[in-house]
This record gives structure tokens, sequence and C-alpha cells, in this order.
């Protein structure tokens, strides 16, 4: 919040009362208050003045264009005027739809809006409202902001309209409802009987909201009464699930029982808050059970639902389909040159390394790309894409683990992205869960569908693979990644965890990002985990630590 404004002394300090509703701004230096009470210095009207005599309606944004559109969009809202207000946005109609359902749907009123000091086109406000429904009320309080920019027809200062700016948790097309809950609460207990709570551990609220979305209606429990976020067409898209924000009135829980550990599950919550946008998830390589999932992002599930390039973690599957084909053997001569140039795109490897007279293990090892690149011309477009369906079990979007989840996606590409794609990056996408499931393959020696809630307490079925790798495949994949968890760019994360273990490190480059994301996957035992560091480098210096811990935990 900002410095409070000192006005005239003859403002009439009280507060006009605009159809019931008490329209007070607080506002901190660079937005006026004047406009919200109606009154104001002889200063504060004189430069306002001055500055809509002197607007353009191109270039930079003046303080005061800021300041007149946020105030005039907050003093409408607040005072109970949705279509006014929406006429200060620059979608006047998606505005009027939330702003008129925030009273109607959301039966929220009595809504105070507090703006904050402006940071150039930027004004963060606070809201405070009570939310009333057959009798039943409680108050809401939240935090949001708002952007100003010129329109794109006339160049006139509007609100750069997002459903974001109503309340921080709404995506574009979402709505807020308060009501009789269509689905009754759930308690959700981990796997020895004891209720999972996010105050207990934080990231794990998408996963809860997705339990209740999927096990509400059948876990025993009655509805309540909530304000909740109702999810869109995008949003259902994306496979985020709906959120209470306010409980006027308790449901009955039912309970769903889950695989998590709650040991492993606190461990893995301590890891991720070490390190700004990490994610993790454990998981038993012979039966396919979750035992820990955790973001250090609490509003997003990217361990289960996350879309990003997997890096050099992509070659272990590319090994799998090397061996098969027999075009790489562990100890025999391998090509690691500095640059490969297929499809008119040259590739080369981290700071341009080569590998002289070197085997392929050696070149997995220390994650060589030109190794892989180099067998692009020997493969069939669609090889990869049928090796990660048909053994890994991914990208088939037919995964079931109790919760939203994102099973991968291998797409036919040809030429350079083909190349690409062999070394995790082009067009393939992957998570932590995706990317543990693998190296529960290679441990278990068969896809085993990962999943957090049993598929006997619902009789779903699990998704299966097609086919199993040769014995001959399957043994040389543990082999060069046993070799990479005690000599390659596994090992410093990995040491004093062998000799039943395997490791692959990855960095996937992404577009606008001065650092790569960070990629460890690995198996120790009966236990497989994976995780992601956005944009924090090298996988052994920045996820390699959160795996380990994780594996060395559940022994």
């Amino acid at each position: 919040m900002g410095k409070r404004r000192r006005v005239a002394e003859r403002r009439n300090t009280t507060p006009a009362v605009v159809g019931g509703v008490i329209a007070v701004v607080v506002v901190g230096a660079g937005i006026g208050v004047y406009a919200l009470y109606g009154g104001g210095g002889e200063a504060d009207r004189t430069q306002s003045a001055a500055g809509h005599g002197e607007a353009k309606n191109t270039g930079p944004l003046s303080a005061t264009e800021v300041r007149t559109a946020a105030e005039g969009f907050l003093a409408a809202w607040q005072q109970g005027k949705p279509a006014e207000a929406a006429a200060a946005t620059s979608d006047t109609a998606a505005a009027t739809a939330l702003l008129t359902g925030y009273a109607k749907d959301g039966h929220l009123k009595d809504v105070t809006l507090t703006a904050g000091t402006a940071a150039g086109g930027k004004v963060p406000f606070s809201v405070k409202a009570t939310v009333s429904y057959k009798g039943l009320t409680k108050p809401l309080a939240y935090d949001s902001a708002l952007t100003v920019v010129r329109g794109a027809a006339d160049g006139k200062p509007v609100v750069d309209w997002h459903s974001s700016v109503v309340h921080p948790e709404l995506k574009d097309g979402d709505t807020l409802v308060t009501g009789e809950s269509g689905t009754p609460p759930v308690k959700a207990l981990d796997r020895d009987g004891t209720e999972m709570t996010t105050a207990k551990y934080p990231s794990l609220g998408p996963v809860l909201d997705g339990l209740r979305e999927k096990y509400g209606e059948t876990a025993g429990g009655s509805a309540g009464v909530e304000l909740r976020v109702i999810r869109g067409k995008a949003s259902k898209k994306a496979e985020l699930s709906d959120k209470t924000l306010v409980e006027l009135s308790k449901g009955t829980p039912g309970t769903v029982k889950t695989t998590l550990s709650p040991s492993l599950q606190a461990a893995a919550e301590k890891e991720v808050a070490k390190t700004e946008r990490a994610s993790v998830v454990l998981m038993r390589p012979s039966t396919g059970e979750i035992l820990a999932v955790a973001n250090s992002n609490h509003g997003f599930n990217t361990a289960f639902q996350g879309s990003l390039a997997p890096g050099s973690t992509m070659k272990i599957i590319t090994s799998s389909l090397l061996f098969e084909k027999k075009l790489a053997s562990v100890n025999k001569p391998h090509p690691c040159p500095k640059f490969f140039t297929y499809g008119g795109w040259k590739f080369q490897n981290d700071k341009k390394f080569e590998i002289k007279d070197g085997t392929f293990k050696a070149s997995f090892a220390r994650s060589c790309n030109t190794a892989f690149i180099s067998q692009a011309p020997k493969l069939k477009n669609s090889d990869l894409t049928q090796q990660a369906q048909q053994v890994f079990g991914l990208a088939l979007d037919n995964w079931a683990i109790g919760v939203p989840s994102f099973d991968g996606a291998v797409p036919v590409q040809s030429a350079a992205p083909m190349g690409a794609s062999l070394i995790g990056q082009g067009g393939v996408r992957m998570n932590p869960l995706n990317m543990a499931s693998v190296a529960s393959t290679v441990k278990a020696g068969v896809f085993h569908q990962p999943y957090l809630v049993s598929p006997s307490v619902d009789n779903r079925k699990l998704a299966t693979a097609s086919r199993t790798m040769s014995a001959s495949t399957l043994s040389q994949l543990r082999e060069v990644m046993q070799y990479t968890a005690a000599y390659g760019t596994a090992a410093e994360a990995m040491a004093g965890l062998g000799p039943d273990y395997g490791a692959k490190t990855g960095s996937a480059e992404v577009d606008n990002q001065k650092k790569a994301n960070g990629w460890f996957t690995a198996y120790r035992g009966d236990l497989a985990a994976a995780g992601v560091v956005q944009a924090g480098g090298h996988g052994g210096d920045t996820a390699g630590p959160i795996v380990a811990s994780l594996l060395k935990a559940g022994s």
C-alpha cells in the first residue's frame, strides 16, 4: 500500500453514499481520491484539468491517465454499476458478464475497493466484500491488480481486461458462483489413513481439488454452501479444477484414500521449497503407486499437468529405440562430434564438446546430443512416437491416475524437428510424472501406469503398454543409466546411493528464457523419481539434489 494522500482542509470528510454502498477508496501516491469523493483541493482539480487537456492517444501513458482510468473503473465496480465499469475496460462484453455475475451469481455485496500505489500502468488494489446466500454470510478479502493500457481502437486509456482483475484465482472464461456446491467435499487420506491438508502440505491444493472433483459425488459426503470458482472451457481444457474460495456452511465430507506417503510427501515439500519453480514426483516402479508430489508453485500442479520439453532425459526413450534397431550398443564405438547438421539445422553439444573414439555409453553418460542426432537419417519419422507409446505408455491420453494429469506428447515430426525430438526438444512435451514413469519402466522392465488413488476404489482401468523391451535392450538401458549415475553427469547428485541405481540428467532450452530448464530422473531400488527446475540450468545441479534426496529418504 502507498502512503495516504493529504487533501485540502475544506474537504468534507464524510464519505458519499451511492446506492447503499460507501464509496471510499484509500489510495497511494499516483492514484487520486478526488474523483471518488466528488470533491478535492484546488491543486488536484487544476492538475486533473491540465492532464486532460494535454492527454494524447498515443505514446506512453501518463500518471494522470493511469489514475483517471483506474479510478473510473474501481468507482463504478464498487458502486454496483457493472456496465459502467465494463465500459472502462478493453473488453466490454466479457467485463460486463463477469462483473454482473460477481453480484448476481457470486452473491457478493458491500464491496470496498482500496487502491494502492501505481507502478507504471499497473495498479494494485485490495477487495473487501460480504458473501451472502440464504441467510448465511461470510467476509471475503483478497488482493488483486489491474493494468491500464491504450485502447486498440482509439488509444484512450482503459483497463486491460482479464478475469484475474476481479479475482486472481480466475482465468479468462471462469465465473464466481455461490450456492450449494454441486460436489460434496472429500477428506483425502494418505496411505496410512491420516488426513492430508494444505496446512500440512502446502503444494497439495490442486491435488485435493482434483480429488474432490473426481470422487466428491461417490465418496459418501454431502454438499455445503460455498463461493467457488467455476472453470470455463479454456480452464477445463487445461485440466484445472473448480476451486472453493469461501465456505459458508460445511458439507459432510466423504473420504478418499491415496497412495501418498506422509513422510515422503513432507520431504518432497521441504525440498521444492528451497528452489523457485521446482516440481518433483516420487513413485514405486513395481506397482505404479505415487508416493509424493510437490511443486514450488502451489497454484498449478506442474508435476502432474506441466507440458515442458524434457531435454536430455528423453534420451532414455531414444536409447531404447537405438538399441532395438541395432543403431547403438553400449560398449561399441559411437560418433560424438562437436556438430551434426540434419534437416537444415546445425546441432551441437553443450559448450561444443566432442568425444573422440568414444562408446555409446560414454556419449549417454556425458549427454552428447550429436550422438543421437547423427542417427536421425536412419530412423522413420514415426519411430520415436511409437517407441514412447508402445513401450513407455506415453502420449496416448489414457492415463487415469485419480486426478487430472498430462500423459506427455511425442508427435510425429520430420526433418530437423524430428532430430530435435530425439534429444527432448522439438515438439516433445513431458512433466515430472511422465519422466518418473520412464525411469520406473526401466527399473521394472515393464510400464506400470502411475496412480494416486487405487483403481480398486472406483474400478477404473489403468493404461497399459502394448509391448515390452527385449531383455537385451533393457539390460543395455540399465547399464548406461547406472554408468551415468556412477560416472556421468548425474554422479555428483547420486553419490552414495548405488549400486542398484540409474539416472539421466537433462537441460531443455526455452525461447526467451536465459537459463534452460533443469531435469533429472533416476531410480534406486523400488523407487523412481523425476524433477524439473524451470530456468534453473543444468539438471544435475538443480533438479538432481531434489530427486536424490527423495530417493535417499525413501530407502
